[in-house]
């Protein structure tokens, strides 16, 4: 008498997992979830009154529609003068197998606020303008629906945008204010590039161990989808407080799940 009924679960359930672009009732109820996710998890930001959606919640509406970036390139494209990286980024249908869309992105130091960026970090910005740029030619008005602006927040061109830029403005314009105690400035300037510089991101190690305990069984898809989307800005202190977290939470999930058997 129970298992139709069980059947009838699985069923509505596996028809919440993923959504078929191609049609528009379903990407209409995406529209809803991705609001109230991109909402949840702050993955927008507020420029000049209008919400943009950072390039986690494109992510996260082109995954539900099985709709993954993978990176084609990324070109150092620098001079003498100036560090500059350009990439390509092709969205691929794990249904069909088909590359469905793309984006190119470029990002450079002599943008405002990135002055000071490390290599790494300009070429890291390219691609993840690319994963929007991609994202957006496909699933804009999906976005739309789900009541944000149709532009990846990356793709603005805005101060403020990436934290740890913003103190290198504020501290030239007070250079150029106060000429007579100017030394402030990169001194200041010196301590951003330390800092960035001392930044030891999560080892591969560490991220792998993570996906391992992200399969468990009683991790949910939310809470898997949103570690996920955060994993790549783990630093090595970060990534091994989630890892302890993850095995704390799983073992008091199996030992809840034994005492109630």
């Amino acid at each position: 008498m129970n298992q139709p009924v069980k059947e009838t679960k699985v069923q509505k359930k596996a028809k919440v997992e993923s959504y078929d672009i191609a049609k528009s009732d379903e990407t209409l109820h995406l529209a809803v979830d991705l609001a109230k996710f991109i909402k949840e998890n702050r993955l927008y930001q507020n420029i000049q009154g209008k919400e943009y959606v950072n390039v986690e919640g494109w992510q996260y509406a082109g995954s539900r529609l099985g709709i993954l970036p993978v990176v084609e390139h990324v070109v150092n494209i620098s001079t003498d003068e100036e560090i500059k990286y350009q990439a390509k980024v092709n969205l691929l249908d794990l249904r069909s197998q088909q590359i469905v869309g793309a984006g190119f992105a470029i990002c450079s130091n002599k943008e405002q606020g990135k002055k000071y960026y490390q290599e790494f970090a300009i070429a890291s910005m390219a691609q993840t303008r690319a994963i929007g740029k991609a994202y957006r030619n496909i699933l804009a008005w999906v976005i739309r629906a789900a009541g944000y602006e149709p532009t990846p927040s990356e793709e603005m061109d805005y101060g403020g945008n990436e934290t740890a830029a913003k103190p290198a403005v504020p501290t030239e314009k007070k250079a150029t204010m106060k000429s007579a105690t100017a030394t402030p400035a990169p001194a200041t300037a010196e301590i951003t590039e330390e800092q960035n510089a001392s930044v030891r991101y999560a080892s591969a190690k560490q991220k792998e161990e993570i996906i391992r305990l992200l399969n468990n069984p009683t991790i949910t898809r939310q809470e898997k989808t949103k570690m996920l989307l955060n994993i790549n800005r783990f630093d090595e202190e970060r990534a091994a407080q989630a890892i302890e977290k993850l095995k704390k939470v799983i073992e008091d999930r199996e030992d809840g799940q034994s005492a109630a058997a």
